[in-house]
């Protein structure tokens, strides 16, 4: 439960006492500030090597492009003076009325604050950032000022739709860069630690951020957990099951079964080959995979290769026959089916949708039903994504990939973690490099830094064809010589996104899911694209979802007459698939026809960048 915030508007205590804030050993403090000055220049020099290395989605390709994009906006803003005057003027009333605020405050009278934190803004929790004049000025300065900036974005005219949704994603950077809780001398949980230790923190933090330094490649990838509290295989993907086909770029996992008998249709689950499947089975509470086998379901995992520059000239279309295609084959010759049910999560659920629209043309159908978790097949709205896609920073990316024959993971896990700043960057630099603190153990964090390189050809074609130009909703995309119409796609789709999702858009989900030409259960889950897929049922309800079997043009018109519950949607989606998955039959033994290679999670997963 957030605190609750000091009454500001009463006189500041008496008691209240500045001197807390004070050097408690200077002989230590001063000794510990020189070390810091001595490692700071040498693992600065370092960090801006690799800062500067060339390529997109580094720190200085962004701020280039920032620097051109706000001189554009501020080009239009000046075009109207009038406004830019009322604007100034105002920024300059609360200025000088938050001035007056503190001086009274300060006098140790009380003073209404001129802004406040938005609700759940953890940046400002601390009691410090009310109770003392000093940091709530800097606190109210700072919010005083990027309301300033975003009232100029939302009041200049002339921007076309790309331009002002780069330059609001820009102001969001920046907004989260400058937070006064970002600097020690502003942030007083920074500020007590630092010199109640003597400055020990700072010199920590600097070890903490040479540790980054080392493992990071010319992007610079801040821990958010303690790796080494997790292991795939230990502690992490532990859910039985054995290896039973591979070839270059897929394993393929079966699971073992935990009933006596189990749905005669199975399972083929499809994680994205841009991060690991075990997102789906992160520990027993977690695991949507060992849910599925204990509601009795035969499930299959396909587990992508981390590639590497032998893989370079691998295709999308590749991905799609030696990858799904081909584990689909496998699935359908162990378990014994014509027919199987089939999952895609993320880039994994684009790639099914190619497939579907691939194998209808050819008129096959080797699945049951489909399912698609906070996948897009229509990128008319697909978010700050398209920001990093265009003409210009496409080709740097292909020229860079040419050369080192794979996309290094830290530059996508970096643009998504530039999604979310203000969580997913800034709290990790604070806590580790300014309060010298080891991140906090999370399963879901280790996931997310476990990244995983990606093949220039492939990676070229999906950003291209989907992202840039969005080929195949447009019915414009050919792959292996064949026509795709998402239209001619007839069975069953249970279609999931996520609420608050910036990877995949609900809006685009939805759009995408309009496209097929057959029965689609649409569902609305809360939280995002990780938290919204995994929410598994139990006694705390974390989030809900919403269903709605009624048709509709528009997400909005579709959320206005769903209906919502409490919880998790897992038991929603098991009712559902059940449906699709025909009467039960003997539980299978993984490997009972195609032998059994190693075991469960494999090795693939294991390759790290």
């Amino acid at each position: 439960m957030q605190k609750k915030a000091p009454d500001v508007t009463k006189p500041m205590p008496a008691e209240f006492d500045f001197a807390q804030y004070r050097i408690i050993n200077p002989e230590e403090f001063s000794r510990n500030m020189l070390k810091l000055m001595e490692e700071g220049g040498r693992v600065l020099s370092g960090l801006l090597e690799r800062s500067n290395g060339n390529g997109p989605y580094s720190f200085s390709s962004e701020i280039t492009e920032a620097t051109k994009l706000f001189s554009e906006v501020a080009q239009h803003w000046l075009a109207d003076p009038a406004k830019v005057s009322a604007t100034q003027g105002a920024l300059m009333r609360d200025y000088l009325q938050l001035a007056g605020a503190t001086a009274q405050r300060m006098a140790g009278t009380g003073a209404p604050p001129v802004v406040t934190p938005e609700p759940g803004d953890n940046r400002f929790n601390d009691p410090e950032w009310s109770r003392n004049p000093y940091f709530d000025f800097w606190k109210q300065a700072y919010l005083i000022t990027t309301r300033w900036l975003e009232q100029v974005l939302d009041e200049t005219e002339g921007l076309d739709e790309r331009t002002r949704q780069r330059a609001e994603f820009y102001v969001k950077q920046l907004a989260s860069a400058l937070s006064p809780s970002n600097f020690p001398m502003t942030n007083p949980v920074v500020l007590r630690e630092t010199l109640s230790s003597n400055g020990r923190n700072l010199l920590d933090g600097m070890a903490n951020f040479m540790r980054d330094l080392d493992k990071s490649g010319d992007v610079l990838s801040i821990s958010q957990t303690d790796v080494e509290a997790f292991e795939v295989g230990r502690n992490i993907a532990t859910t039985p099951g054995k290896v039973i086909f591979q070839n270059d770029l897929v394993q393929l996992i079966q699971y073992a079964p935990t009933t006596d008998s189990v749905h005669a249709t199975p399972l083929l689950i499809v994680p994205p080959w841009i991060n690991k499947f075990y997102i789906l089975d992160l520990g027993p509470q977690k695991s949507f995979i060992r849910y599925m086998v204990g509601k009795g379901f035969t499930v299959f995992v396909l587990s992508w290769i981390n590639p590497d520059e032998r893989l370079k000239d691998k295709t999308f279309e590749e991905y799609m026959t030696e990858g799904l295609l081909a584990a689909t084959d496998a699935v359908k010759r162990e378990a014994g089916v014509e027919k199987v049910n089939v999952i895609g999560y993320c880039v994994g659920g684009t790639l099914l949708g190619t497939a579907l629209a691939y194998l209808a043309a050819r008129g096959e159908e080797p699945f049951a039903s489909a399912t698609f978790f906070a996948a897009q097949v229509d990128f008319t709205k697909a978010g700050d994504l398209m920001l990093f896609i265009d003409d210009t920073q496409l080709k740097a990316l292909e020229e860079m990939m040419a050369e080192r024959g794979f996309l290094d993971g830290s530059r996508m896990a970096t643009v998504f973690n530039l999604l979310r700043p203000k969580d997913l960057i800034w709290p990790y630099i604070v806590n580790n490099y300014m309060l010298g603190k080891k991140p906090f153990p999370f399963d879901l964090l280790f996931w997310n830094q476990d990244s995983t390189r990606m093949t220039p050809a492939n990676h070229k074609f999906y950003l291209r064809e989907f992202y840039h130009e969005n080929r195949l909703a447009r019915g414009q995309m050919s792959v292996g010589g064949v026509k795709l119409d998402l239209s001619k796609v007839k069975l069953p789709i249970y279609e999931l996104c996520a609420k608050e999702d910036h990877i995949a858009p609900a809006k685009s989900v939805f759009i995408g899911s309009r496209l097929f030409g057959g029965p689609v259960t649409f569902v609305l889950a809360g939280s995002g694209h990780i938290a919204g897929v995994i929410n598994p049922p139990g006694e705390k309800v974390k989030y809900q979802y919403w269903t709605n079997d009624k048709k509709a043009a528009t997400l909005e018109a579709w959320f206005e007459n769903a209906k919502e519950h409490p919880g998790s949607w897992w038991p929603h989606y098991v009712d559902w698939l059940a449906k699709q998955s025909g009467d039960k039959v003997a539980a299978r033994t993984p490997g009972a026809k195609l032998g059994t290679i190693e075991d469960a999670p494999g090795g693939y997963v294991k390759v790290k960048s």
